[in-house]
């Protein structure tokens, strides 16, 4: 075995499949973050884009109309969580869009290589957001993320939770990314040759790990619901469609960029061994960085603790 072929070796400038300048490729990544946490206005997304396109698509005020049933529930489960697709808790899904490209040759094969790494994924979200919903069915008024108390100047228990849930997150996004170019050790290259499908999984599983740090209104309304019926299979019911409602546009655009494409897509990312790796650690260094900085940064500077530059609007 040659120092090019060693797992998790640093020293490998001339690989051809890693990109020749990673140090370059990682700072304007950060960069790409940053500026992305500065710019973010949660203001557009959750109540122009998320309000709207879940009054449109409910008929009725999502926020001030009471959730009159279980079916109702299920209903506003899935709608609010593609209303929230594009908020900052979840915008991060998009990251995980890059690793489940594959070739294939006829429309057959792009087909089953479209739905299999997204069944992969659902699976890990499946699995995360429906303990966390029974557990939230049973618990929910004893969880900080129901909570109405605040600590410090106003900075509500809620938002602590969120911060510390989507900084894991982040900082997983930002090893993953950085691993992909060697620059550290692959946390789940072991794991992933017992199990060819483990890295699907366990990205599925960090997305659905959104909704355990979630702050959402209309996830939140959600959530109070499903605490108050206090079963368990409800609430797991419910966070399972929240979740699959989060991935329904990343999907779409996934299947259009596989199928609709005819596989140009697929072929062009695979065309250079060092394509697909850029792409990937761009892709989680990105998304990362901005939810590192948004929730464990930006959000605390917006109650005094700390500054970060933030755009007006």
């Amino acid at each position: 075995m040659t120092l090019t072929d060693a797992p998790g070796s640093h020293s490998l400038p001339s690989s051809p499949s890693l990109p020749r300048h990673r140090g370059r490729l990682v700072v304007l990544s950060v960069i790409a973050g940053a500026v992305a946490a500065a710019l973010w206005s949660f203001r557009f997304v959750d109540s122009v884009i998320g309000d709207n396109v879940a009054n449109t698509l409910l008929g009725y005020d999502a926020k001030g109309t009471a959730i009159s049933g279980v079916v109702a529930g299920a209903v506003f489960a899935f709608v609010s969580g593609l209303a929230g697709t594009f908020t900052a808790c979840n915008v991060a899904a998009f990251g995980a869009v890059v690793p489940l490209v594959r070739e294939g040759d006829s429309w057959r094969d792009r087909l089953r290589e479209t739905v299999r790494p997204l069944s992969r994924l659902a699976i890990g979200m499946i699995v995360v957001s429906g303990v966390y919903g029974a557990v939230g069915a049973l618990f929910g008024d004893r969880l900080p993320q129901l909570s109405t108390a605040t600590v410090g100047d106003g900075l509500p228990v809620r938002l602590i939770q969120a911060s510390v849930v989507f900084g894991i997150i982040g900082l997983a996004f930002i090893w993953l990314g950085l691993a992909s170019i060697r620059l550290l050790p692959d946390p789940l290259a072991r794991l992933e040759r017992r199990f060819p499908n483990a890295r699907l999984v366990v990205l599925g599983a960090l997305v659905g790990g959104f909704l355990i740090g979630r702050p959402f209104p209309l996830f939140h309304k959600l959530f109070s619901y499903a605490a108050e019926t206090h079963n368990p299979l409800y609430g797991a019911a419910v966070f399972i469609l929240q979740s699959l409602g989060n991935i329904v546009v990343m999907a779409v655009l996934f299947a259009a960029l596989m199928l609709v494409a005819r596989g140009r897509f697929a072929r062009w990312m695979t065309a250079k061994p060092s394509r697909m790796v850029t792409v990937t650690a761009v892709a989680f260094i990105v998304a990362g960085t901005f939810t590192f900085l948004y929730w464990d940064v930006r959000l605390p500077a917006m109650f005094g603790y700390g500054w970060y530059p933030t755009a007006s609007w």
